[in-house]
């Protein structure tokens, strides 16, 4: 994965990506505003790839702090690259353009540089998020997800949109998208949790040779929201190997998380609503990490993985289920 000066990579469309990206999620406890902060911060220390989303209910917070910060001069809109993602709700080939224009309204943009499906499991549209029926189970959807990407595809020739990708796919539902007949664009990235714990190896390699790059998100571990997350689950950024690493060459454990991503050829997402701690996850681009470091970190993995959306297992497309 070659790093131009601006710690750009190629994808497979001929535009390009920031290697390291905001994540702009946040638990319903931290109000929306700190979004917005967080947004503006990250932008004056350095990043310039947001990631969002139509979930996350804060696209309106963060299309102000990046068209603040294009006001004030600090960027313009060529500089800045935002991921959007499809909620699960709008998989129907004819929601999947009108739930693009609602996410380029919320964020007062022309265009947004990357669009992906959030999740394979379709779910049934309406006003809920996550339609439950009498019995508290989740309502899914029947959706060929071919037919969804053929609408995606119709966003990136519309301008809509300049690259399109997916979210959460396991290798089998790669596989669908690429060999569907009449394939016009490929995925450009699969975004998928991955952090020293999970570090999607297989995965990674599968994505490598068939020139779709990988975007961690969890890169540091994640929020320890219920019912999402196991409350026991052990912390990465507390491991003790990461810590001696980290010692080593005078940096946080979160640091070096970050760092192990790029140098392994992942985009990898970060996310904090501290100013500080945004400050030092963006200084990754001035050390680096030994081959020594790096097969240590890889010894890490335990295929652990913090968000199984139990809920959702019953769903068609669950894609956890499988090995990779």
């Amino acid at each position: 994965m070659a790093l131009s000066k601006s710690h750009r990579v190629t994808m497979n469309d001929g535009n390009t990506i920031p290697v390291l990206g905001l994540g702009t999620y946040a638990p319903r406890s931290v109000p929306k505003s700190e979004g917005e902060m967080a947004t503006k911060v990250a932008i004056e220390v350095g990043f310039r790839h947001i990631d969002g989303a139509f979930l996350y209910e804060n696209e309106k917070e963060v299309g102000q702090a990046i068209r603040a910060k294009i006001a004030d001069g600090t960027v313009t809109r060529k500089d800045i690259f935002y991921t959007g993602k499809l909620w699960n709700t709008y998989h129907r080939p004819e929601l999947v353009r009108p739930a693009l224009e609602e996410t380029l309204k919320n964020l007062q943009l022309d265009y947004i540089d990357l669009y992906i499906i959030h999740c394979p499991m379709s779910f049934k549209p309406g006003k809920d998020m996550i339609p439950f029926d009498e019995n508290q189970k989740v309502i899914s959807d029947s959706v060929d997800l071919r037919d969804t990407w053929e609408a995606m595809e119709k966003c990136k020739d519309a301008g809509l949109v300049k690259s399109i990708g997916v979210s959460n796919f396991n290798r089998r539902q790669l596989e669908m998208i690429l060999n569907k007949p009449g394939l016009k664009y490929k995925p450009v990235c699969n975004q998928v949790e991955c952090h020293p714990y999970l570090n999607q190896s297989k995965l990674l390699e599968f994505c490598k040779s068939n020139d779709i790059i990988l975007v961690a998100y969890s890169s540091l571990g994640t929020h320890r929201e219920a019912p999402w997350v196991d409350q026991n689950s052990p912390l990465v950024l507390e491991d003790p190997v990461l810590g001696a690493i980290a010692k080593k060459h005078n940096r946080t454990p979160a640091q070096v998380a970050l760092r192990y991503q790029i140098q392994r050829g992942v985009v990898v997402l970060a996310k904090s609503f501290t100013e500080k701690r945004i400050k030092e996850n963006f200084q990754v681009f001035d050390f680096q990490l030994t081959p020594e470091d790096m097969k240590a970190i890889d010894g890490l993995n335990k295929n652990l993985r913090y968000l199984i959306f139990k809920q959702f297992q019953d769903i068609p497309n669950y894609p956890f289920n499988d090995e990779y």
